[in-house]
């Protein structure tokens, strides 16, 4: 789910953007993206459960109960130390870098759910081999995104070879 703001003129933008860059630094958040990797947290939890299924077959019950979280409700709930600046920093954060992130979160989500639904066949069939084929596959495709999610985090605009692309896609 994209969180957005009202549309300035480009000159109040970049001036917004600017200030809040000032307000940013010396915290976790980054100063070119406006974006904290502290959000990456809600990912990392679930690729960590998804890489345990296979050994604990229980960690799926958690797996299960994972849900898509958008970037200032992750903030809102956290004990992260600069929380309210993190939610106001995205409001102001570079349309092109928050929209491109925005896109892979939703890619996250949309890789994650696909999987729990694949693993859930594959657990209701018996599969032991075909859930950590899948988790395996999973794991690796998160792991890609949230890498993806992290550059884009970190101000860099990354580029992917078409065979990146492809390997990410196969589960």
């Amino acid at each position: 789910m994209a969180e957005s703001v009202p549309p300035a003129d480009d000159s109040s933008s970049a001036a917004r953007t600017a200030a809040m860059a000032l307000r940013v630094r010396g915290t976790n958040i980054n100063e070119r993206s406006l974006l904290a990797t502290d959000y990456l947290n809600h990912f990392n939890e679930v690729v960590m459960m998804l890489d345990l299924v296979p050994q604990m077959p229980e960690c799926l019950d958690e797996v299960r109960s994972w849900r898509p979280k958008p970037y200032k409700a992750h903030f809102r709930d956290s004990a992260f130390h600069d929380r309210d600046l993190a939610i106001e920093a995205y409001d102001v954060a570079p349309p092109a870098g928050r929209a491109a992130f925005e896109g892979t979160v939703g890619q996250l989500n949309d890789a994650i759910g696909a999987a729990i639904v694949a693993i859930e066949a594959a657990a209701a069939e018996g599969s032991a081999e075909r859930i950590e084929q899948l988790a395996g596959a999973a794991v690796r495709e998160v792991r890609g995104l949230i890498d993806i999610a992290s550059a884009l985090i970190n101000g860099e605009m990354p580029t992917t070879r078409q065979g990146e692309i492809d390997a990410l896609l196969r589960l």
